[in-house]
């Protein structure tokens, strides 16, 4: 009779979490413990989010050729801090032989349509790059053109309208100080020019609003009655809203990039621009 001399005491060896030194399980409690996701993961290495899916729970069906597939998995464990040849070698192991064959069987594939390419006297479409520059430097030349003559056009509205301000007005009322008048000396910062307001005593200054809208970088300086700076510098595309004592000195670059509304009502900057620049005060 034959006894059993194996120790109750010692220990066997518990399979049941043997999963957890798999490569993917490993893979995925390293992305977790790193506090990333799938998207962070894949945004960062470009690997489409279901393939690091497959990968995590080793679906090797749903990825690409072997070698491929273990390339995303080496470049996996470098980025969660795992040994890559520790990892690559795990993949090795558990990779199934049915589709190890299939996917060397499939190496020759992605080459067979090379040979159809020239099939039946296909001929294959040629681009001069000398032609492409050409139709370019036409397009810029063209938009060129056309703004020069919108410039030039709308220049010449606004030196038409102010002549007829000026004609419409009495003597009396030009000596009143109603007449709009615009003086601009070209150079920048150097814009001197008075413009009409309905009130411009800053005894009597009050609290307005001026919402801008600029479709294209301009030029634009705004100073209230108290002397404070509500905006100076070129300023982008976008709708700037101020707030300060009235009246303003405004000061814009490029009039025909600008709209304004004073308290809602709109401004016709025409009437006080010269050049499409124009410096003036405003007030309710």
């Amino acid at each position: 009779m034959e006894i059993d001399r194996k120790d109750p005491l010692t220990p066997t060896l518990d399979t049941s979490n043997q999963n957890l030194g798999s490569f993917g399980n490993r893979l995925k409690q390293a992305r977790i413990s790193k506090n990333l996701t799938l998207d962070d993961v894949a945004a960062e290495l470009f690997i489409l989010r279901r393939h690091l899916e497959a990968i995590e729970a080793e679906d090797f069906r749903s990825l690409p050729q072997a070698a491929f597939a273990r390339g995303f998995v080496i470049n996996y464990a470098k980025y969660v801090g795992l040994d890559p040849d520790e990892i690559s070698e795990s993949f090795n192991r558990n990779y199934p032989d049915e589709l190890k064959k299939k996917s060397v069987d499939d190496i020759e594939s992605p080459l067979k349509p090379m040979g159809t390419l020239q099939r039946e006297g296909r001929r294959s479409i040629r681009i001069n790059p000398l032609l492409v520059l050409g139709l370019i430097g036409l397009i810029i030349l063209a938009v060129f053109l056309i703004r020069t003559i919108s410039n030039a056009k709308d220049a010449s509205q606004v030196e038409t309208q102010d002549t007829a301000v000026v004609d419409d007005l009495s003597d009396s009322e030009q000596s009143a100080g109603a007449a709009v008048t615009t003086t601009v000396v070209s150079g920048g910062d150097d814009l001197q020019s008075s413009g009409s307001a309905l009130n411009l005593d800053a005894a009597n200054a009050q609290e307005a609003t001026l919402d801008f809208r600029v479709t294209d970088t301009t030029p634009l300086t705004v100073v209230d009655a108290t002397g404070k700076t509500l905006l100076t510098g070129e300023q982008a595309a976008g709708n700037y809203k101020l707030s300060g004592k009235a009246p303003f000195n405004v000061q814009i670059g490029n009039v025909s990039n600008v709209t304004l509304n004073l308290n809602g009502e709109s401004i016709k900057l025409n009437e006080f621009a010269q050049n499409n620049q124009a410096n003036f005060s405003l007030a309710p």
